[in-house]
């Protein structure tokens, strides 16, 4: 989990990087395709297989993560790098805010007290992280990385309907490259076209690729073999990678205010892991950094 999380933080870095090159589209879209080549080139040494008998609940699984994987890339181009990983980081706390959204709904008698200070601490977090970003006109940057977490929340029901109805999680990671590919070249057309590659374009792409599928690899590794709550636990490792790359390559501002909302951020998450753990049943698919 340590690896992969330095993995994602690498591979935020390659996609900020290569944001002066290409729109968020293209790099969606050549995301998914080296994702999709890795996991099928896998899947045949193994010997394993991409049919699927729920291709419906891919198509929407697929659909809600890249589009908050969009609004990730987004948002790691318009803001300091470790503020837009932090913000995708407060998928955890959205699902404790589910769970208490739930319980209200299904006429619960009581909101859990701890689950209800989780999410207010997360939230203060984010006020922390954004205060800085709004204050350089980044508001949508800002927003983007936000619901960028908020749908993440949403792809893990969805991962974890998925994991329930039988599907290996390489495969799950397939339909999640195709989904990618797709929606990258439509929103590639939509804003006009390819841009020509150089050397470094491409490498940089490639790179996005590679590393985001080995880290989702080693991160299902983790999962398959280590403590739940400790694997998540360590998961917030990413932040800290992101604010060293951040502040080494990108001169990213170091303020008081924002550190404090990332460790409130890393603190809820965690504490909404533990809750979590408590109030659902066992699961062999867990939610990542990328969705």
């Amino acid at each position: 989990m340590v690896l992969a999380s330095l993995l994602f933080a690498m591979m935020g870095a390659c996609v900020k990087f290569a944001s002066d090159r290409y729109a968020p589209g293209e790099i969606v879209l050549y995301r998914g395709l080296v994702g999709a080549i890795v996991i099928a080139l896998m899947t045949y040494v193994r010997g394993g297989t991409l049919r699927t008998a729920v291709p419906a609940m891919h198509f929407w699984r697929s659909l809600t993560g890249v589009i908050s994987l969009s609004l990730w890339f987004f948002a790691i181009a318009n803001l300091p790098l470790a503020t837009a990983v932090t913000l995708n980081y407060m998928s955890s706390v959205w699902m404790a805010l589910f769970l208490i959204g739930g319980a209200i709904a299904l006429g619960g008698a009581r909101v859990e007290p701890r689950l209800l200070l989780t999410v207010l601490t997360g939230f203060a977090g984010v006020a922390c992280v954004l205060q800085p970003a709004i204050a350089r006109d980044q508001v949508w940057g800002g927003l983007a990385g936000l619901l960028s977490g908020v749908l993440a929340a949403t792809a893990y029901l969805q991962v974890t309907a998925l994991g329930r109805a039988g599907e290996p999680e390489y495969r799950v990671v397939f339909y999640f490259s195709l989904g990618g590919i797709a929606a990258g070249a439509i929103m590639t057309l939509l804003s006009g076209g390819l841009h020509g590659h150089s050397v470094t374009g491409l490498a940089l792409l490639i790179a996005v690729g590679l590393l985001a599928t080995t880290a989702q690899m080693l991160m299902t590794r983790a999962y398959g073999s280590g403590r739940t709550l400790v694997i998540a636990s360590l998961q917030y490792l990413g932040i800290g990678w992101s604010f060293v790359f951040g502040v080494l390559l990108f001169d990213d501002p170091v303020t008081a205010i924002a550190l404090l909302g990332m460790a409130l951020i890393v603190v809820a998450g965690i504490a909404a892991a533990r809750l979590r753990h408590d109030v659902e049943p066992a699961r062999e698919v867990k939610p990542g950094a990328e969705t």
